[in-house]
């Protein structure tokens, strides 16, 4: 695609007729560039919404993640005090506690085990729901109707999804309106007290919030864990490297984010004006979706992208976004991704694949690397 040019136009599951970016430097111009391409229309209209789909989807897009200035800093705002890096440093050492804890459970039930399901989506659903002030008794409940989920591939499994999203947006509603009659702690108890002081937040924009802190705020962390050790596991030297000198992990991880990109894409946005565009012409309305896979592995932006290397520096990807949308819990799935993989291979030294590489399968859903499972043994 890039020998095509640095943006193309591509057909995509749900979204449609769109162009889309091979290049690192084209991706960050239209990231920044919110004046040119935004996410809704002058209408309000949301770019990769479609007028079939159920209205419960169209009211749980109400968020920062689909918001233009100013309601993306208005939302953005209230939230933004927990995940900042002093925050997210202070919680370290529970983090890899709780790494700890469950990569001790890894083989509880079976030998091999499922990386995916056992581990890798348990630690950041754990943290996300401390965070938000869940009750860990309800964490089995998130891991079904996160299964459920990562089944969206297309038009068809969208409409299989949505009893998951009903249930989830009950959940999510009874445990606001919980916290509203006898408090409570988290984000939960910080956005009904933002709603009872100010209004700064709409009801609908609250479960819309927490749908996203929640889901957000652990598939991808989930699909970096998992696809960060299946690399580990895939060549031995670079995780003894790796274990004779744990303070190496920051690198590591940066470039986990880069290699894995376990978001292939941002979504979508408008075009607001008529534009020549890396040697396209792009049309008022049209849509427009930069490739992050393609930016992490631009040869113009890292020397020899095709290959993992744990010391690359400096590491110019953009795994979390650009502009105004960098993603809000960067610091926070940085810091998981590095106590998941020490705590995993501290437990479980020689973890390896339980299965021939050729019988590994990905989740086929359009947008995001996801290991469908990972069979590991000790």
């Amino acid at each position: 695609m890039r020998a095509a040019g640095p943006v193309v136009e591509v057909r995509f599951p749900i979204v449609g007729r769109v162009w889309t970016t091979t290049t690192q430097d084209m991706a960050d111009r239209i990231l920044k560039d919110s004046d040119t391409f935004t996410i809704r229309n002058e209408g309000g209209a949301l770019a990769g919404m479609q007028w079939w789909m159920p209205g419960i989807i169209r009211t749980l897009t109400n968020q920062m993640l689909n918001m233009d200035e100013p309601d993306h800093s208005r939302l953005r705002d209230i939230v933004d005090e927990a995940f900042r890096r002093r925050a997210v440093l202070d919680m370290e050492p529970h983090i890899l506690a709780l790494a700890d804890e469950l990569a001790g459970e890894l083989f509880a039930e079976a030998n091999p085990a499922d990386l995916v399901d056992r581990y890798a989506r348990y630690l950041p659903l754990s943290v996300i729901c401390e965070l938000l002030g869940l009750p860990a008794a309800d964490r089995p409940k998130f891991i079904g109707w996160a299964s459920s989920l990562s089944r969206f591939t297309g038009a068809f499994s969208l409409v299989r999804i949505i009893p998951a999203v009903f249930s989830m947006r009950r959940y999510v509603e009874s445990q606001i309106e919980a916290v509203r009659e006898s408090g409570g702690t988290g984000l939960i108890a910080e956005l009904v007290r933002v709603e009872k002081e100010g209004g700064r937040i709409s009801r609908d924009e609250m479960v819309s919030m927490l749908f996203l802190l929640l889901f957000a705020g652990h598939e991808t962390t989930t699909h970096l864990i998992s696809g960060s050790a299946y690399e580990l596991m895939r060549n031995p030297s670079l995780r003894d490297w790796l274990k004779e000198d744990w303070s190496r992990l920051g690198m590591a991880v940066e470039e986990f984010l880069r290699f894995v990109s376990p978001v292939q894409f941002t979504k979508p946005r408008f075009v607001r004006k008529d534009i020549q565009l890396g040697g396209a012409l792009l049309k008022k309305g049209d849509k427009v979706m930069p490739m992050v896979a393609a930016a992490n592995l631009d040869p113009a932006a890292n020397e020899a992208p095709d290959r993992l290397d744990l010391t690359r520096r400096p590491n110019r990807h953009i795994a979390f976004g650009a502009g105004i949308h960098f993603c809000l819990g960067h610091q926070l799935a940085r810091i998981e991704g590095q106590c998941a993989l020490k705590a995993l291979f501290r437990r479980w030294p020689d973890l390896h694949l339980a299965v021939d590489e050729k019988e590994i399968r990905w989740r086929e859903r359009a947008g995001m690397r996801a290991l469908a499972a990972l069979p590991v043994a000790a």
